[in-house]
């Protein structure tokens, strides 16, 4: 899938899953713009990877939580780029800045899980569309999942944060959709180097038991380069009838009744 002259922006494009878009659109023919905040080594990386790849781009960096920066940040890529035909909002803090649960989350930690989230994208999307000529795309990265339930207490931030978004995504389709401009999210299930892998191990290797088990149908995690497949098709002239969803992208975990043991559920 060609998508030759596109010029594309990935908030939180260093690492995991972001990259894992990057490198998919850059072996798609897209100039990339990658968003980092401190881990510049990982950024320069990555462009080189994109580079290794035949295709070209650079990298900005902003804090996400402020506003200011992220306007900045579009200004660097229009001053380089001249336009934008894909936007891709990816970043969030680490776990460390919201990860508490309900009864003890700060309000600071709060306003970091919202302001990485719901604000970043309200000012990002507006910011883009104002460099997208018809055929642009709009992709949130998203949880669904943590989204609708409430069972991991310490994602309640991020949770109501990302629910947000969801409902962005959906504001933001009918706006542009007469621009030709589609907005859409993707939510990956667990997926290999992403946050992951920033928890105990113990912790990780129950969740990928568990899921190869059955609790993913299809037996394995994700990988950042099936969320970057998800996302090149979404870019595609293909997808231009599609809008204001919410794509899972997780192998059928979603599909799973978590009242019954997977080993029942697959027969």
């Amino acid at each position: 899938m060609s998508l030759n002259g596109k010029h594309a922006l990935i908030t939180g494009g260093s690492r995991g899953i972001g990259r894992g878009i990057a490198l998919k659109l850059a072996a798609s023919g897209v100039k990339v713009a990658i968003h980092y905040y401190q881990n510049e080594a990982a950024a320069v990386d990555t462009l080189a990877q994109v580079r290794r790849l035949g295709a070209d781009g650079l990298i900005v960096q902003a804090d996400v939580l402020r506003p200011e920066q992220i306007s900045q940040m579009f200004r660097k890529v229009q001053s380089e780029f001249g336009k934008l035909d894909i936007f891709v909002s990816n970043a969030r803090p680490e776990a460390a800045a919201f990860f508490y649960p309900p009864m003890d989350i700060t309000l600071e930690q709060w306003d970091a899980a919202f302001d990485s989230q719901a604000k970043a994208f309200l000012v990002g999307v507006r910011e883009a569309a104002s460099l997208m000529g018809k055929g642009g795309r709009v992709l949130a990265i998203t949880y669904a999942q943590g989204s609708r339930t409430g069972g991991l207490q310490p994602w309640v931030g991020m949770g109501s944060a990302k629910a947000a978004v969801e409902s962005l995504v959906r504001y933001f389709a009918v706006t542009l959709a007469k621009r030709g401009i589609t907005v859409n999210a993707i939510s990956p299930g667990w997926t290999e180097d992403s946050v992951l892998n920033s928890l105990p191990q113990q912790v990780q290797d129950l969740i990928r038991n568990w899921h190869a088990r059955g609790w993913t149908p299809m037996g394995r995690l994700g990988t950042p380069e099936d969320v970057g497949n998800v996302a090149t098709l979404f870019c595609s002239e293909q997808a231009s009838w599609i809008t204001g969803q919410v794509i899972y992208a997780d192998g059928g975990a979603s599909l799973m009744n978590p009242e019954v043991p997977p080993e029942i559920q697959l027969g």
